[in-house]
Parts: C-alpha cells; structure tokens; sequence
C-alpha cells in the first residue's frame, strides 16, 4: 500500500493521570474524525502528563501493563494503530518510552528516550539506546522522543534506516516555538520524510506547552499545524511524495560520498 491515513492529537494538559487520560482518548476516538483513519499519535508521556513531580514514578508501568492492554483493546475495538507516550517500569528503572500498538492490537515498536534534556528527566529517567522502525500499511516508520529530534545526527541515523515517516511524541514549552516551526520541518526536509510532531497544550502544574503539533510532508511544508487549543490534525500521506522529494535532492545518498571524503581527509 502507499497510503496513511494519520491523526496527530494535541491533548489538553490539564487531564490528571492515567485514568483521566485514558478516559478522554476512549471518548475520543468515538469521534467520526477518527474513522477509517490507520495511526494515531499521542505526546510525550501521554499515559501520566509531564510536569507531574514524582508522579511519574507512582503511574509508571511496564510495556505490557494495565493501561497498554487496555489501549490494545482500543486499537482492536476502532481499528487503528495507537503510538503514546508513557513512564516505562523496567527492573527497578524507569524510562520516557513511547510504544505503538497495531489495530490487531499487538506491538508494532517501542522507543526509549535516547537524549534527556537538563531539568527534572535527568532526575527521573534513564537513557535509552537504540532506535527502531516498524511497518504500517507499507510505511516504514520511526520513533524519537522530543528532544532526541532537536539534534540532527540522530534523525539522520533513524533516516538511514530507510524509514517514509518519523513519529515524535513531545512535551514543548511555549518558550520552544522555533523547535515546532523551523528545527521539525527542516529535519523533514533534509531527510525528505514525513514527519508527525504531537504536542500537548494548556497549562500543566504551571508548564505552559506551545501546542503547535504538526504533520510535515518530505518537502518540509506543512501539511496541518495546530495551534494553541486541543485539536486533532488528519492528513494522508503518500509513498510516493517521499520517493519525489528523495529524488529531488538525495541527500541520504550524497551523504555517503561526503563521508568518505572527509574520511579520506582525516
């Protein structure tokens, strides 16, 4: 197939905890805007919130815990991928992970937070270590959490990878608008690929987020962008907007003779 059908949610911040959470994703997916679409993507931490102190320790889980059943069982029951952020419990650490589960309700991928910006995540998390792709509808698709696709060497190895779509899952504070509107489209841009960016907005525990998610097409134009309120973006991406715009300007391909020339150099 050379279609997808994504939805990029910008959630209101102020929901409390997973059962919050989790109530208002089951209530939105009823929504008719969600039908026949194939992935959803969720922010940064989604299942807990973000600026939630030691919360994050409380509402922790495994990957195949309580609430990732339970959004299996929504996969299943509206046929559609679901990629959310949460706090990973894993032998007595915990991780800033996202996973995504297929509308069969089975994993499809998880992704550790490779790069923890300073502040409070140093304090809480662990560093994650390796990327991975899964597939939906033919898309071969990455992850990167937030910060991880601020620095252009990481998304350039998960585009080496050969991935059409980069999922990223963030937490952005109003005081990052030039990370939402110029750093995400340009990584989209020099990889030619899509990109999804899902942002929370409104006021968390005296954070105030930017919003601003948006779905980037591989030319780096946007496709949807929103703004500062709770919005749900569509849009349908194309394979074949991904083999033009790598076409047209081949950088993962030139790549490979710059590197070895300054190899050469060395």
């Amino acid at each position: 197939m050379n279609e997808l059908t994504v939805i990029v949610a910008q959630n209101p911040a102020m929901l409390d905890g997973p059962g919050e959470r989790f109530g208002w994703l089951k209530e939105s997916l009823a929504d008719s805007r969600f039908e026949d679409a194939d992935l959803l993507l969720l922010p940064e931490l989604f299942l807990t919130g973000y600026n939630v102190g030691d919360n994050v320790h409380k509402w922790s889980e495994a990957r195949d815990g309580l609430f990732a059943r339970n959004i299996a069982d929504l996969c299943k029951a509206h046929n559609i991928a679901i990629h959310y952020g949460f706090s990973e419990s894993h032998e007595g650490q915990i991780y800033n992970s996202a996973q995504c589960f297929g509308s069969d309700g089975q994993r499809l991928g998880q992704h550790r937070k490779l790069v923890l910006p300073p502040g409070f995540e140093r304090d809480y998390f662990q560093r994650g270590g390796h990327c991975e792709a899964f597939s939906v509808n033919g898309f071969k698709i990455g992850m990167l959490i937030c910060y991880d696709a601020e620095f252009p060497e990481s998304f350039r190895y998960i585009a080496k990878m050969g991935v059409d779509l980069v999922l990223i899952p963030t937490a952005l504070g109003k005081q990052w608008n030039v990370v939402a509107h110029k750093v995400i489209p340009t990584r989209a841009f020099e990889n030619g690929i899509y990109v999804c960016y899902a942002n929370q907005c409104g006021h968390e525990n005296g954070l105030e987020f930017l919003g601003g998610s948006c779905i980037i097409a591989p030319d780096g134009q946007d496709i949807a962008r929103a703004g500062i309120e709770p919005e749900f973006l569509r849009a349908e991406l194309n394979l074949n907007a991904v083999k033009s715009a790598q076409k047209r300007l081949p950088y993962l391909e030139d790549l490979k003779r710059l590197t070895f020339k300054l190899n050469q150099s060395v």
